[in-house]
């Protein structure tokens, strides 16, 4: 078998996945409840939301650090999903290479900023507060609010002997921190590397703001019903927290020492979209790069596709958009791709989000199992897709294009094979 692609470099094989969702932690639990169709969005009960217009979320709330603020969740989810992907690659004790760590922005949780203020003084509380803060010996709130901290963290957990690279590309972050992995063993820079995508700030500020960018869906009075990608009734996404991370290697590499080959990336597209804040270019030219650019990475063209996990927020503008780009790159054909979006049973995990369908795509191959999109009770008569409605589908899937578009004009997308060859 070839070690190298159509352009000599090194292909990047998959050698250990990890995934936590809403769903449950680990792959068997959540390949099951996905592939049963089962939602795992849910009424918010982790604070009071009396007030909000949207009162769901899939949140991660059975973990110890669920009720401990985003950067603690935020770390959990990424360290389960790590140990996870390292002990089935076989790297449980070390990792000889970078890691690559997707992570929402950090902010001080406000049980923190409670103390800090509950120590102010009058009449000098300013100056007393920064006092406090400068010379207190718990250095704990300084630490968890630095961009670096839970990669700093992870790579002494896991021995990992390159440098711990943080990154943050809004719903695009998972799929660039699985290409930046794959572009350092490309490079041959390293002859491994573990991406890793989490996100546990389903808080609610982050409620508060995307409410106020009318992204949010609020349909409240059945949560597991709310999150309708491509349906005519979409009304926004809905938010929720999630971890993924692989083990990228070199196949000759993986080869070499036995591991099991769980698929490959084949390609990486990425396009910037300066439009819109939010909003995407109307004519859909950044998407429509990106996809073209990661099959051209992966060496195919629009008839090596077999499925498409779709980026489907169910926001009225993405969806569109989403179709608007597939319809143009692949033409007549996209009507009969199977093209469906996990985001229908687990929501949005944003900075997760790619590395957690990369990870759900590279199951759909070895499984020869499709999630479905659920809750496809409206269609949309301006969409025509095979969005594989309401039940999974069993299909032989060789090739999956993973798109990943995200606020700021983020795009990335990913082309993965079941095999090398």
């Amino acid at each position: 078998m070839a070690k190298t692609d159509h352009q000599g470099r090194p292909i990047v094989a998959v050698t250990g996945i990890g995934i936590v969702t809403s769903l449950g932690a680990g792959k068997e639990a959540n390949w099951e409840a996905l592939t049963a169709g089962k939602s795992g969005i849910k009424r918010i009960t982790r604070f009071p939301n009396d007030h909000l217009n949207t009162t769901i979320s899939g949140m991660v709330d059975y973990l110890p650090s669920s009720n401990s603020g985003a950067a603690a969740l935020t770390y959990e989810l990424a360290e389960r999903a790590a140990e996870e992907a390292l002990g089935q690659a076989g790297f449980a004790d070390e990792l000889d290479g970078p890691l690559f760590l997707a992570a929402p922005p950090v902010e001080i949780d406000w049980r923190d900023r409670i103390a800090l203020y509950s120590q102010a003084r009058e009449p000098n509380g300013i100056q007393t507060l920064l006092t406090v803060s400068r010379d207190s010996n718990d250095t704990d709130i300084f630490e968890t609010t630095q961009f670096g901290t839970i990669a700093d963290r992870l790579a002494d957990r896991f021995g990992i002997s390159g440098l711990p690279v943080t990154l943050s590309t809004a719903c695009a972050s998972g799929a660039t921190a699985i290409q930046l992995g794959v572009e350092a063993i490309r490079r041959g820079e390293a002859t491994r590397a573990l991406a890793v995508g989490a996100d546990g700030s389903a808080t609610a500020e982050a409620l508060i703001r995307f409410s106020l960018l009318s992204a949010l869906s609020t349909s409240n009075d059945v949560p597991e019903k709310a999150s309708k990608p491509f349906s005519k009734d979409r009304d926004g996404f809905v938010i929720a927290e999630g971890g993924a991370a692989l083990v990228l290697e070199s196949l000759e590499s993986a080869e070499a020492r036995g591991a099991t080959i769980l698929g490959v990336i084949l390609g990486c597209g990425e396009k910037a979209d300066d439009f819109h804040r939010t909003r995407s270019k109307p004519d859909g030219s950044p998407a429509i790069g990106a996809v073209r650019a990661a099959l051209a990475d992966a060496g195919l063209d629009e008839t090596g596709i077999d499925y498409i996990n779709a980026h489907g927020t169910s926001t009225p503008e993405n969806d569109k958009m989403e179709h608007l780009s597939l319809s143009t790159v692949f033409g007549e054909r996209i009507k009969q791709i199977p093209i469906s979006s996990n985001k229908s049973m687990i929501g949005h995990t944003l900075s997760a989000a790619g590395a957690i369908e990369a990870a759900f795509s590279l199951l759909t191959m070895r499984e020869g199992i499709i999630p479905p999109t659920i809750n496809y009770d409206n269609p949309d008569p301006a969409i025509e897709l095979d969005v594989v409605p309401n039940q999974s589908r069993k299909a032989e899937v060789k090739t999956v294009l993973s798109n990943s578009f995200g606020f700021g004009g983020q795009n990335t997308c990913l082309v993965m094979g079941r095999d090398a060859g």
